[in-house]
């Protein structure tokens, strides 16, 4: 059986349910975040952290003689990445814990450390740009990682069914490394479509009303899952180390 080709910097052995330091890292920051919220924080030191941190719309929407938000300029440079790291409640901390470890760990093995935690950020703010355009002037806050977790599910349906890659059919030893199709390539296969049409249908849902187990009522903001998704989608060659696929 042929090894197949070596990447610079990647092991010799990929563990499958080794989870990379990047993604373990980014996942205990917010199960850290979310316990102070939780259990140290009081409620109106914990309301003072969403002013400052959590992404609001009308910030940047409405003139400060109609609303006005403590923290001068500054949040309105750090709330399009900061509000990933705040959570509604442990479920929501859960659930996207579950997608990040699941469609993280991949992503990050191929980018590196600095580069996935570059696109978590990027993503993040992709997210946060599409649910400004919905509600620019909306004075609910947002918060919660799902638009950088989307992302990574479009970076990983960029390469995940390359020939070679772990959901080939024919997987190879650097399963996670094989050179990615372009975006029209990717979207010429049919499972690739399936896994894109199965996305933007669940976000239809959540559009529509429908509501996951934990929300508390809570409306899901599926426009920034759709700008995270779209982001990564778009942006993911600009931090994939592995060249493209060449034409056969």
């Amino acid at each position: 059986m042929s090894r197949g080709p070596s990447f610079p910097g990647v092991p010799d052995r990929q563990p499958v349910f080794n989870v990379p330091g990047a993604v373990a890292a980014l996942a205990l920051v917010l199960v850290l975040i979310h316990a102070l919220r939780a259990i140290v924080l009081s409620d109106e030191a914990d309301l003072e952290v969403l002013t400052y941190f959590a992404f609001v719309p009308a910030r940047y929407g409405l003139p400060d003689t109609l609303f006005y938000l403590p923290g001068g300029f500054g949040p309105k440079l750090w709330t399009p990445v900061s509000y990933a790291f705040l959570h509604a409640n442990w479920m929501h901390v859960i659930v996207n814990l579950v997608w990040l470890l699941a469609f993280g760990t991949p992503v990050a093995r191929r980018f590196g450390s600095a580069r996935f935690v570059a696109f978590f950020a990027v993503t993040a703010a992709g997210g946060a740009l599409a649910h400004y355009l919905s509600y620019p002037d909306a004075l609910v806050p947002l918060i919660g990682a799902s638009a950088s977790v989307s992302g990574t599910m479009a970076a990983a349906v960029r390469f995940a069914f390359a020939p070679g890659a772990a959901l080939s059919g024919r997987r190879a030893i650097f399963a996670d490394h094989q050179p990615a199709g372009s975006l029209m390539e990717n979207f010429s296969d049919r499972r690739v479509l399936v896994f894109v049409g199965a996305f933007f249908a669940l976000n239809l849902l959540f559009a529509v009303g429908v509501s996951l187990p934990g929300a508390d009522g809570a409306q899901i903001a599926w426009q920034a899952h759709v700008g995270g998704f779209v982001a990564g989608l778009l942006l993911f060659p600009l931090f994939d180390p592995v060249g493209k696929r060449q034409p056969a």
